[in-house]
């Protein structure tokens, strides 16, 4: 089975939603580690690092926007967060403190279950790079991009920090340069076409991914933003050997 063998911890509050969550991903033949808090979530990390971790916002004591914050300042592991049905300004900020996806309750199990297995591929596909070959390296910019091994490297060979969401809306743009792309269009090829087409969280993200690489290569000004028409990628680009 498909991930079979990856861990995900929870760290949920509510019994009955970490229980069945747990029990959700138990059945698809994931290996689950459970916390109610923070201070459980760490003890849990001590023991190992998980390959994902689905945090809840709202947690007694520290909050879910403060731990993920925590988690993406030491480590890479993708955060799936829930939030509350409306509450936009969780999954807004959340995205800002470094979550790959969110969901928001109350979910269904396919949605849950279709959502770890994505971010996980994602995880998996960046950790396990593909034969020299078989690479697809673009440059642009002072960076180059593997599109297979997910990396990002500056003119010093240096890697850029990207989560997950962050690095397939690079891909997006890359693929697509000197072209004015739409919201509804980026939502389409970085979350699929079930993406509410008023999620406003893709400006967030953009606006993340506008300020790493403005910071590695200052005056850049790769991610332009047209008035009434969307987000334009404003460098060549061009495939490496």
């Amino acid at each position: 089975m498909e991930n079979a063998s990856s861990t995900v911890l929870i760290v949920e509050d509510d019994a009955d939603i970490r229980e069945l969550v747990a029990g959700l991903l138990t059945r698809e033949g994931f290996d689950v580690r459970e916390a109610a808090h923070a201070a459980a979530m760490d003890e849990s990390l001590m023991r190992g690092r998980p390959d994902l971790i689905i945090l809840d916002v709202m947690l007694p004591g520290e909050d879910g926007l403060s731990i993920c914050r925590r988690i993406r300042a030491r480590h890479t592991l993708p955060i799936l967060m829930l939030t509350a049905r409306g509450d936009e300004i969780d999954r807004v900020v959340g995205l800002e403190m470094g979550a790959d996806d969110y969901l928001v309750k109350p979910f269904g199990p396919r949605e849950l279950i279709a959502r770890v297995r994505a971010l996980l591929r994602r995880a998996a596909s960046g950790a396990a790079p593909a034969e020299p070959q078989d690479m697809r390296r673009l440059s642009f910019d002072r960076f180059v991009i593997n599109l297979d091994a997910r990396q990002v490297t500056d003119a010093e060979g240096l890697a850029l920090t990207l989560t997950s969401a962050e690095f397939d809306l690079l891909a997006c743009f890359v693929s697509r340069p000197l072209r004015v792309l739409t919201r509804d269009q980026i939502l389409d090829w970085t979350r699929g076409r079930g993406a509410d087409p008023f999620d406003r969280t893709v400006d967030v993200l953009i606006s993340r991914l506008r300020k790493k690489l403005d910071a590695a290569s200052p005056g850049s000004n790769l991610i332009n933003t047209v008035r009434n028409g969307g987000y334009l990628f404003t460098a060549s680009v061009m495939q490496v050997s």
